[in-house]
C-alpha cells in the first residue's frame, strides 16, 4: 500500500496544502496493527505548473469550471496513480475530485507534527490494508 505525504523538500516536513505542495514524499506501508512500518521510497515533484509552491496557506476561490485549472489538478492525480491514500490538511474541491477519479483517499490531518513519518504514525489506523 502506498501513501503520499505532501512535503516542502527532501527533509520532508509536511506541507499541509495538498495541491500547493511542491514535492510529494511516496511511502510504502508493509505489515498491519503493531507490526505496521512505513519505507519511504521516493519523493516526487508536484508537477502542477500553474502556482506559487510557496503558498501552504491558498484557499482556492475558483469555482472549479476553469478547465485549465482542473487540467493542472489532474496533472498532479497523475503523478499520484499509484498511491491509495494522501494525507492532507488541506485540499480543495478539484484536488479532491482528483485524488478521487484516481483512486487516491484523502485522511485529513489536523494534529501538530511537522515531519512526514511522525504524522504517518498518527494517523496509520485510517489506512486499511
Amino acid at each position: 500500500m502506498k501513501i503520499a505525504i505532501p512535503v516542502k523538500d527532501e527533509n520532508l516536513e509536511f506541507f499541509g496544502n495538498a495541491g500547493h505542495t511542491p514535492k510529494f514524499a511516496i511511502y510504502n506501508m508493509n505489515g498491519t496493527g503493531m507490526f505496521r512500518s512505513f519505507k519511504l521510497e521516493v519523493v516526487k515533484n508536484n508537477p502542477r505548473t500553474d502556482i506559487d509552491y510557496n503558498d501552504e496557506e491558498h484557499s482556492c476561490a475558483h469555482d472549479g469550471d476553469d478547465a485549465a485549472h482542473v487540467a493542472q489538478h489532474e496533472r498532479m492525480g497523475t503523478v499520484l496513480d499509484e498511491c491509495d491514500y494522501i494525507v492532507v490538511a488541506r485540499a480543495c474541491k478539484n484536488t479532491a475530485n482528483t485524488m478521487n477519479s484516481h483512486g487516491v483517499k484523502i485522511v485529513k490531518y489536523s494534529g501538530d507534527s511537522s515531519q512526514a513519518d511522525s504524522i504517518l504514525k498518527e494517523v496509520s489506523s485510517q489506512f486499511i490494508k
